[in-house]
């Protein structure tokens, strides 16, 4: 029962709160279960979607390829977002790609199934133009912050911010683990400056290692940094 659409509360999360049950028990007819391996993909970048992923469980990295090679990680996406829904209702191919960074439980919903909701349901349309809208104003607060803050604040900044949405382990660490070179993609710098910044804050105090484990130990100062005190 957990897993029909109707049923479900990760809907409450994304546009599909919108619909109504009798739309939910079409979508859920209609979709697939599928399990997402950590470093699996779920979409490369210029993928053709004939659908979109509702995440019931873990956490995917939207990254796009930069032309040197360098992945630029825009996203993290997690439970209860919708990923793939720009591609398939612009009928584009994907400006993005999406990896595993955990195991995942995602949900795939054929494209029929939207599109044929977002000509009958307006406060559906709504609810998916204000999604679209927070992901457009996500994406501006990334540009700023690369032009307007160090590597060493988007950097303090990003171990805030998985703090705040992930939260910690029982031993005090990141419950989400990226790796260096994850870390250094979302901030948009190489991977070696980002291990040489992550050494400096642990001689500081800032933060506490244990292999690819990362904990903050000094929050307030973090903060400070990021601020640019």
């Amino acid at each position: 029962m957990e897993s029909r659409c109707e049923n479900c509360i990760i809907r409450q999360f994304n546009a599909l709160r919108a619909m109504s049950k009798e739309e939910l028990k079409k979508v859920s007819d209609s979709k697939t279960t599928k399990t997402i391996k950590k470093g699996e993909p779920l979409f490369d970048e210029g993928d053709k979607l004939n659908g979109v992923f509702c995440v019931r469980n873990g956490v995917s990295k939207l990254s796009k390829l930069s032309a040197n090679g360098k992945d630029q990680i825009v996203k993290l996406a997690t439970k209860g977002e919708v990923i793939g829904q720009r591609s398939v209702i612009a009928e584009e191919s994907t400006n993005l790609s999406a990896i595993a960074v955990s195991d995942m439980e995602v949900c795939f919903i054929p494209k029929e199934s939207i599109t044929n909701t977002l000509h009958k349901n307006p406060d559906f349309t709504l609810e998916v133009l204000r999604h679209m809208a927070h992901d457009l104003k996500e994406a501006d607060d990334v540009i700023v912050n690369m032009s307007q803050k160090t590597v060493k604040q988007r950097i303090a900044e990003a171990f805030l911010y998985l703090k705040n949405n992930f939260g910690e382990d029982e031993q005090g660490f990141l419950a989400l683990t990226l790796s260096r070179e994850d870390i250094s993609n979302v901030v948009g710098t190489a991977t070696e400056s980002a291990i040489r910044i992550i050494s400096e804050f642990k001689k500081k105090g800032l933060i506490h290692t244990s292999g690819k484990k990362i904990g903050i130990k000094n929050e307030r100062k973090l903060v400070e940094l990021v601020e640019g005190f």
